[in-house]
This record gives structure tokens, C-alpha cells and sequence, in this order.
């Protein structure tokens, strides 16, 4: 290596590049017959694909290239030779309308190994691959050392040793670092490679944006505004004084452009004083009458507010059994209800609230998401399940009255975001409510959670309001982070479980009604 380097240049690859680039290929295929490919072959690249083709230099000397081709995914997967996938090295395999970038060489020259340029390289096709919307980069890589264990380890069981580190491949070695991962192996697939007896194997790298019709209306948010409601407990002459409440908060924070807007568990509590000489019990069951007014009502300001609504929870009744709902009012204007399911011992004696059963994620126009209210946050198996359905942002309204209720809260919250690689978003009701029996006090710190890795804050905390006042907070997620973080993280939590040793899963209906 050069003792000293003034200047690294990645750019794509000229013609006028030829000498240097057949040298480099001299010496990065010494152990090759005839390992470099022609002027004219390189002419026939550059025409037909120059955006393909890159280059490193180093003080201006090319000493690394890679060579690429766009072919169709079902050629590129399928059994085939170096010979047939690129045409029999005439490259009429490439094909524009083709979803895979195939990569047909990649090398540095062995006096510059060590400074990561192949990493530079890679990174460069990453990019393009996603500039064009490819799926994924394949590629045949040599396994140049397996020559020297052959003897004693099939190409399976030598991959498996390099995979664990206790063998070092300089191909297979590297594009695993990379975030390869293996489809297959093929046999004779580069004739005259004694190093790897002709073996190679097949990796692909998925690109996470790829879209499979890009559309040119509706798609999918990279980032989602969020919009969490504070709500101050008050006296409330009736329904409708609770609707002009709450609307003047949709109108608010659909005005700053909001995607979603999260009211709090049980924000209609303060309808229940007209009853408050009742049981605690008769009472509750008094206000369950609103909620298909309000269900109505928020549907309504859904679409002319162009928001997603999350109505919080209010108590409903079926068929005699009271239950903890809300609904999902969805700007396009259809509505679907969430049920909480756990139950705290305080809901079981002055309302005998019932819990839930269904667990499931909802489909929105920013993408998947999950709602739980309250203690159900406190149960890791809900939103792992939820997170295997696809959730990327978990809301959850909660009520809670005391500092240690809300920290129970808070911090399940926060560890759902890390576990599970999402945002969480909780809002929660703030104030005293003195004509309200079990609804004395309240109190409440609303937040949005993050993972936690170098793309998010550091505490996890994208944003929080001031405890125990009114007020709102607007909040914009990135979802393009959590793809990132999802495959190329510090840690992955979701790809790293280890399912030969444990499973979380729903049970059946049936046998639901069983364990009951």
C-alpha cells in the first residue's frame, strides 16, 4: 500500500479508464486464466448500461471497480452460469424492465485492500439500486479459499463456518458484512475457478424502498405528523359542550398539517357528574349511550378536518357487558374499534369493565399501526405481536392519577418503542374532576417514544409536553428510519429473536372461549 494517499475518487467508469482498469484486474485475478475482460467489452457496458459501472482511484490510479447489469429476478435467482447470466459475455441479459441489479464483477487491486474501498464500491451500488427502484442487488460471489478445505467441509458447511467467523473468506467474508445473505449454491458456475472449484454462491441484498408500482398520488408517508391531545379534565354541560372541546383541538392540529390526532383513555369522564348520584358502576354505564354519537361525530370531523383520529376510550355496552372502546375515525371515512384488553383490579370494582379479545394492527394511509389503552402497554406480548403484523407506530391513550401509575405508563412505553423498532405515542388527561366518584384527580405527561440508535434522540424521547397542563404537541416521525434501523441497526431486536428457542402467537377463537 502507498505510504502516503492525497486523494479517493469514486465515479463511474470511462473508457479512457481502460489500461489502468486492466491492470487492477491482473492483479486482483492473478490466480485466474485471462481475468480481465476486454476494451470492447468494456465499450459494450458502457453503452448500453454507463450508469452501472463505477470505479475507485486512488491519487488518480484506478485500483477498483464494479461491474453490473440489470436482468430480470426469476433469471437472476435461478440456476445459471457466469456465461449465461451475462449472455455468453455479450450482456444481451440486460434488460431495463428488469428488477434485480445483478453484479457481474467487483475487485480491488490487492496493494489498496484494507482502506474499505470495496465498501465504497458497495455503498455507491446500494445507492444506485435505490435511485432506480431496483428490488434487491444478486450477485454469484467466488469462494476463493474453499480450494483448501474441500477436503473435509461441503460448500454448505463451509459457508457456515464463515458466517461464524471461524474461517475467513475474502469474498464471502465481505459481502456478509455487507448485508448479504445467502440464497443458494451453484455449481460450475465460472469455469477455470480452481480456487473455488467452480462453485459460487448466489447472495442478494434487498433494497427496503424498493415499490413495486410506484404511484404517483397516495403513497405512503416517509414522514407522519403526529398530533397529541393534553386534555385538561372540566365540567361539561353535555355531549355537545365535549364535541366543541374536542374539535378545537382537531382544528388545531390538523392546521399544522397533522396526520393523526390522540385524544386520552376516558376523556369523556366529566359526562358522567350529571349521574355522579349513582354508583360509580350505574354511572359509567349511564354515559356508554355517547359512544356511537361520538364514534359518529369524530368520523365526521375526520373527513372534513382530513385527519385520523384516535378517539381515546370511552365505556360502551354489549349485550349487558361493559367495555373499554375507542375508534380509529380514518380521514377516507370508514371507522374501526379497538377494545382494551387487560383490566386494571380498579376497573373490575367500582365499573366491572370487561376485557377485550381481539389483537390486531390497523391499516392506515401513513402505514400500519397499533392502538392499546393504558395497562395493555404493560404487557410486552401485545405489541410484539402486533410488531410481527407489521406496526410502526403504537399509540396509546391513557388515564392515570397518581405519578407512579403515569411512570408505569411512560417507561413500558418507552421499552415497547425499543423492543418492537417503533414509535410510541401516548397522551393522557390532565386536572382534578371533583363531581366525578373514581375520576377525583388526574395526571399526565404526553410523549412520543423512539428507538434508541444513533438515528434518534438519544434518550428516546422525540418529544413531551409539560406535565399536567392542556396543551398539544406535534410531532414528526421518520418512517424511513425504522427500515433502516431494522436491517442495518446497532442491534435488531426483531431480526435477532431466536425462534428455535421461544414464540409469542395469538390463540384461535376457539380456543380463547377454553381458557376463559
Amino acid at each position: 500500500m502507498q505510504a502516503e494517499i492525497n486523494k479517493v475518487e469514486l465515479r463511474n467508469l470511462h473508457i479512457e479508464d481502460y489500461k489502468q482498469l486492466k491492470l487492477s484486474m491482473q492483479h486482483a485475478y492473478s490466480d485466474m486464466d485471462e481475468p480481465y475482460w476486454g476494451e470492447k467489452d468494456i465499450e459494450l457496458l458502457l453503452e448500453i448500461f454507463p450508469e452501472g459501472q463505477l470505479v475507485v482511484l486512488v491519487d488518480g490510479k484506478v485500483v477498483g471497480s464494479a461491474l453490473s447489469l440489470i436482468v430480470d429476478y426469476k433469471k437472476a435467482t435461478a440456476n445459471h452460469t457466469y456465461e449465461k447470466i451475462t449472455g455468453n459475455y455479450t450482456f444481451s441479459t440486460h434488460d431495463y424492465d428488469g428488477e434485480v441489479l445483478y453484479g457481474i464483477d467487483v475487485f480491488i487491486d490487492p496493494e489498496y485492500r484494507g482502506l474499505r474501498l470495496g465498501r465504497r464500491l458497495y455503498d455507491a451500488r446500494k445507492e444506485l439500486c435505490e435511485q432506480l427502484n431496483l428490488k434487491s442487488i444478486i450477485f454469484a460471489g467466488r469462494i476463493p479459499h474453499y480450494n483448501d478445505y474441500s477436503d473435509e467441509l461441503t460448500p454448505k458447511e463451509y459457508i457456515g463456518k464463515v458466517r461464524l467467523k471461524e474461517i475467513y473468506d475474502p469474498v464471502l467474508s465481505f459481502q456478509l458484512s455487507n448485508d448479504f445473505h445467502v440464497i443458494k449454491v451453484m455449481r460450475n458456475y465460472l469455469e477455470g475457478d480452481k480456487s473455488s472449484q467452480e462453485y459460487a454462491v448466489l447472495m442478494e441484498w434487498n433494497n427496503i424502498y424498493y415499490e413495486k408500482e410506484p404511484k404517483l398520488i397516495n403513497t405512503r408517508k416517509s414522514v407522519v405528523r403526529l398530533g397529541l391531545v393534553q386534555w385538561q379534565m372540566r365540567q361539561l354541560a353535555n355531549v355537545e359542550a365535549l364535541f366543541e372541546q374536542a374539535e378545537f383541538f382537531i382544528d388545531a392540529v390538523s392546521g399544522y398539517g397533522s396526520d393523526f390526532a390522540l385524544f386520552p383513555e376516558l376523556f369523556v369522564a366529566p359526562l358522567m357528574a350529571d349521574f355522579n348520584h349513582l354508583s360509580e358502576a350505574d354511572a359509567i354505564r349511564e354515559i356508554a349511550r355517547y359512544a356511537e354519537p361520538i364514534r359518529k361525530r369524530f368520523q365526521e370531523m375526520a373527513i372534513s378536518y382530513n385527519i385520523n383520529i384516535i378517539t381515546g376510550s370511552m365505556p360502551m355496552l354489549d349485550e349487558g357487558n361493559l367495555y373499554n372502546v375507542g375508534f380509529l375515525c380514518k380521514r377516507d371515512g370508514t371507522s374501526e374499534m379497538y377494545t382494551k384488553i387487560h383490566i386494571t383490579p380498579n376497573e373490575v370494582q367500582y365499573w366491572g369493565m370487561n376485557g377485550g379479545s381481539e389483537i390486531k394492527v390497523f391499516d392506515t394511509d401513513c402505514g400500519k399501526i397499533g392502538i392499546m389503552i393504558c395497562y395493555d402497554v404493560e404487557f410486552p406480548e401485545l405489541s410484539r405481536l402486533m410488531a410481527d403484523d407489521g406496526m410502526e407506530i403504537l399509540f396509546v391513550p391513557f388515564l392515570t392519577d397518581t405519578q407512579n401509575g403515569y411512570t408505569r405508563v411512560r417507561h413500558c412505553a418507552q421499552a415497547r418503542a425499543i423492543e418492537n423498532e417503533c414509535y410510541v405515542a401516548i397522551a393522557g388527561c390532565v386536572g382534578n374532576l371533583p363531581g366525578v366518584n373514581n375520576m377525583d384527580i388526574q395526571y399526565a405527561q404526553t410523549a412520543v417514544f423512539t428507538p434508541s440508535d444513533f438515528s434518534f434522540p438519544s434518550n428516546g424521547i422525540k418529544a413531551e409536553a409539560t406535565p399536567n397542563t392542556e396543551m398539544t404537541i406535534i410531532v414528526d416521525v421518520d418512517m424511513d428510519l425504522l427500515k433502516e434501523l431494522h436491517e442495518y441497526g446497532s442491534v435488531r431486536i426483531l431480526k435477532d429473536r431466536r425462534h428455535d428457542l421461544y414464540k409469542i402467537k395469538k390463540l384461535p377463537a376457539s380456543k380463547q372461549e377454553k381458557e376463559k
